[in-house]
C-alpha cells in the first residue's frame, strides 16, 4: 500500500492573518497599572493552568507513581466523571476504552487522548491503546471534563480531553532506571530507561517488554515498545525530536455466553482462534522558539503509521481476516501569548492544524484468499483556532474562543471499481467549536466557573464503512452526519487549609450522535441525546503523612427524541463514586496506598429499548505498598481485593428477556514490582 501525502500550502499564511486579527499586542501596556491574570504555565500541551471556566483535574507524576492502579486507563478510572470498559482482563489494559460523560459504545469517539497536546486518536474507530506509553515517561495527565477543549484540540472533544504530558530530557536529571514486575495471570514485565543531559542537548531513552496468559482462554497478550527523545537547548528556546515504536500481540477470547454462564465457565472462550496484531512507529519533529517578551512560537510536524491485522472466526460463517494500514501526517503551529491588551492582563494560544489520513483496509475469508472488499479513503482537515484569555477584572476572567475545519474525505472500495456497490465517497465539509469560559474568584480560596460550548464529531472511516450496503462501498457523503454537541456548565472549586475539593454540574445536547447498530450491523445517526450530571472531588491532608480522597459523579445519558425517547443510551452507569488514604508508614521507605471504585448499575450494550434487566453494579478495592531505600523502589499491589466477579461490558438480546452475553474480568490479582535507579 503506498501513499503520496500532500501538505497543507496556504496553512501559514491564513494563520499569520488570524493571529494579527485575534493576538493584537501581547508584551504593550497602558499608563495604568494592568490588570494581571493569576499565575500561569504556558506549555506545548496547550492547556497551562486550564482552560478558563472548565473543570480540569491534574493528576501528577508522584500520584501516578503510588496509585494502586497498574495502568493508565486504571490510573484515570481514579477521576470523578470517567468511566473504563475492557474487553480482557490482565492484559495491561489493551484496547481498554476511556468513557467521559456516558457515551457508552461511541465513547472512544467522544474522548480525545492527546501526548504532549498532539492527537493519538485516530480517523479508524479504534481505542488508543495506553499500554505502549511508558508510566515513568510521564510528568503529568490533565484531563479536561465535557468539551471545553473542543477549541484547542478540535474534533472528538466532546466528553472530554485527557492530555498526557511526558517529561521534558532537558530538566530531568541523569539516571539509569531498570525495571522487573511478575504477576498473577502469567504477568512478566520487563523495563528500563536512561536520561542524558550534554550541555544543551538531553537524551532520554525508554522501553518495555510484556507477556500475559490474561484472565480468559486465548487471551494471551505480547507487547513491545520503545520511545525516545531528543532536546537541544537554543538560546531562546528548544528542538525536538520524538520517536516511538510498538508491537502487540492478543487473543480474542470473545464473549462468554449464556450458556457458559450457567457452567460457571467465566474463563472459557468459543472463539480459541481469534486474534489481533498491531505495529505502530511515530514520529515528531518540532521546535519551540521564544520570539520576544510574552511571546513564544510552538512548531511541530509528525507522521504516525500503524498496520493492523486481525483473524475471527465467526461460528457458522467461517473466517473474516483483516489487514489494515494506517498513515496520519500532521503539522500543528501554534502560537502562546502572555501580557496586556487595553491596560488588562491577556493570555491566548491561536495556532492551526492541519491532519492527512490515508487509511487502507482489505477486507477476505482468510489470510490468503483474494480480498471481497478493498477500502481505500482519504481525509485531510485543515483547522484554525484562537483562544483569548482576559482579566476583565481583578477577580475576574473571561475566555474566548473559536475553531473552524474544513475536512475532505474522499473513499471508494477498490475491488468494485465502477460498479453500484463501490458507491465511491468524496465530500467537504465545514463546521465550528466555540467556547465561551469565565472565573470569578470569591475569596483567594474560593473560585466559582462556568461555560458554554459547542463540540463535533466527524464520522470517521469505520463508521463509513460500516454504513455501506450490505457490507460493500462507502457511505454516501450526506448518510451520515457530523455529531454536534452544545454544553453548559458551572462548578465551585476551592481550598482551605488542609480540605481541597471540586464540583461541578453540566447539561449537554448532542444532535445525530453516531451509534453502531449492533442489530442490523450499521452506523447510523440517533434521534437527539442528552447527557447532564454533577461531578465531585475532595481530599483532605489528616496529618503530615496521612491524606485521604473521595468523588463521586453522577451521569445521566438520555434519549430527548424520536423512537426512544426518555430512555437511558446504553453502557453507561448513572452513579460512581471512588475513594482512597495515602499513608507515609515510614517516611519514603515503606508507604501504602488504597483505593475502592464503585460503578452503578447500567443498561447493556444493544438495550435502546431499555427492555433487558440492568447490568450488576460493582465495588473494587485495590492496595498498593512500596517505597524507595536509594537506589531501589519497589511495590507490591493486589488488585480487586475482594475477589469480586464483576463485567465491564454485556452485549443484550433484543428478543429474549434475560438473554445477554459478556465479557467478564478477573478476580483478586496480585503483582510484585522491584527497580533500581542510578
Amino acid at each position: 500500500m503506498k501513499t503520496t501525502l500532500v501538505p497543507c500550502r496556504d496553512g501559514l499564511t491564513i494563520m499569520a492573518g488570524m493571529l494579527a486579527v485575534l493576538g493584537g499586542q501581547p508584551a504593550l501596556a497602558d499608563d495604568d497599572t494592568p490588570v494581571t491574570l493569576p499565575d500561569t504555565l504556558v506549555t506545548a500541551s496547550r492547556l497551562g493552568e486550564g482552560v478558563t471556566g472548565a473543570s480540569t483535574t491534574v493528576i501528577t507524576a508522584a500520584e501516578i507513581e503510588r496509585s494502586p492502579g497498574q495502568t493508565i486507563p486504571e490510573i484515570l478510572a481514579r477521576v470523578p466523571g470517567v468511566q473504563i470498559r475492557s474487553n480482557f482482563g490482565g492484559v495491561n489494559s489493551a484496547q481498554t476504552t476511556i468513557d467521559m460523560r456516558g457515551f457508552g459504545a461511541a465513547a472512544t469517539s467522544n474522548t480525545l487522548i492527546l501526548v504532549n497536546g498532539r492527537r493519538l486518536n485516530d480517523v479508524d474507530m479504534s481505542a488508543v491503546d495506553l499500554s505502549a506509553i511508558p508510566r515513568d515517561s510521564i510528568e503529568r495527565i490533565e484531563v479536561i471534563h465535557g468539551n471545553a477543549g473542543a477549541v484547542l484540540y478540535g474534533d472528538g472533544a466532546v466528553g472530554g480531553v485527557v492530555n498526557i504530558i511526558t517529561k521534558n530530557a532537558i530538566n530531568t536529571p541523569n539516571q539509569v532506571r531498570a525495571e522487573g514486575a511478575i504477576g498473577s495471570l502469567g504477568h512478566r514485565e520487563a523495563s528500563g530507561g536512561i536520561t542524558r543531559r550534554i550541555g544543551d542537548t538531553a537524551l532520554s531513552l525508554n522501553g518495555s517488554q510484556i507477556t500475559s496468559d490474561g484472565y480468559r482462554d486465548n487471551n494471551n497478550l505480547k507487547q513491545r515498545s520503545v520511545a525516545g527523545e531528543i532536546r537541544q537547548g537554543l538560546d531562546s528556546g528548544e528542538l525536538y525530536l520524538n520517536l516511538s515504536a510498538d508491537d502487540q500481540k492478543l487473543g480474542y477470547p470473545g464473549v462468554v455466553s449464556q450458556a457458559q454462564r450457567v457452567v460457571g465457565n467465566r474463563r472459557g472462550t468459543a472463539t480459541p482462534e481469534d486474534y489481533g496484531d498491531k505495529q505502530g512507529v511515530n514520529a515528531t519533529f518540532g521546535g519551540r522558539f521564544d520570539l520576544s517578551p510574552g511571546l513564544e512560537l510552538v512548531a511541530d510536524a509528525g507522521i504516525r503509521h500503524k498496520d493492523q491485522q486481525s483473524g475471527l472466526f465467526w461460528q457458522g460463517f467461517g473466517y473474516s481476516y483483516t489487514d489494515t494500514a494506517l498513515t496520519t501526517v500532521s503539522l500543528t503551529p501554534r502560537l502562546n501569548g502572555e501580557g496586556t491588551l487595553g491596560g488588562l492582563g491577556n493570555r491566548f494560544t491561536a495556532g492551526l492544524d492541519y491532519y492527512h489520513s490515508l487509511y487502507d483496509s482489505d477486507r477476505s475469508a482468510t489470510k490468503t484468499s483474494t480480498p471481497t472488499d478493498r477500502y481505500r479513503l482519504q481525509q485531510r482537515s485543515l483547522a484554525l483556532y484562537g483562544q483569548d484569555t482576559l482579566a476583565v477584572r481583578s477577580d475576574t476572567d473571561l475566555s474566548l474562543g473559536a475553531r473552524v475545519v474544513r475536512v475532505d474525505v474522499s473513499g471508494v472500495d477498490r475491488s468494485l471499481p465502477g460498479s453500484a456497490g463501490a458507491n465511491p465517497l468524496s465530500d467537504i465539509e465545514y463546521n465550528y467549536a466555540a467556547h465561551l469560559g469565565i472565573e470569578h474568584r470569591l475569596t483567594d480560596a474560593v473560585t466559582v466557573f462556568g461555560r458554554i460550548g459547542r463540540s463535533l464529531r466527524l464520522p470517521n472511516v469505520d463508521d463509513r464503512v460500516g454504513t455501506a450496503p450490505n457490507g460493500m462501498g462507502i457511505t454516501a457523503p450526506m448518510q451520515l452526519k457530523t455529531q454536534t454537541s452544545r454544553d453548559i456548565e458551572a462548578g465551585l472549586r476551592g481550598q482551605v487549609g488542609r480540605l481541597d475539593w471540586r464540583a461541578s454540574a453540566y447539561a449537554m445536547d448532542l444532535n445525530d450522535e453516531i451509534h453502531f447498530d449492533l442489530v442490523r450491523g450499521v452506523n447510523l445517526n440517533l434521534d437527539p441525546t442528552r447527557r447532564y450530571g454533577i461531578e465531585t472531588s475532595l481530599g483532605y491532608r489528616l496529618t503530615d503523612t496521612v491524606r485521604l480522597k473521595a468523588g463521586g459523579a453522577y451521569t445521566q445519558a438520555k434519549f430527548r427524541d424520536g423512537r426512544y425517547e426518555g430512555n437511558d443510551v446504553p453502557l453507561v452507569a448513572p452513579w460512581t463514586a471512588t475513594g482512597g488514604v495515602s499513608w507515609d508508614a515510614w517516611d519514603k521507605y515503606v508507604v501504602l496506598d488504597l483505593d475502592a471504585r464503585y460503578v452503578g448499575r447500567s443498561r447493556m450494550d444493544n438495550d435502546q429499548a431499555n427492555f433487558q434487566p440492568l447490568a450488576a453494579d460493582y465495588t473494587l478495592v485495590d492496595l498498593r505498598i512500596g517505597g524507595t531505600i536509594e537506589p531501589v523502589d519497589w511495590s507490591f499491589t493486589v488488585q480487586n481485593l475482594g475477589d469480586v466477579e464483576y463485567a465491564d461490558l454485556h452485549y443484550a438480546s433484543t428478543s429474549t428477556y434475560g438473554a445477554y452475553s459478556t465479557y467478564t474480568m478477573p478476580g483478586r490479582t496480585m503483582m510484585g514490582r522491584l527497580g533500581v535507579r542510578f
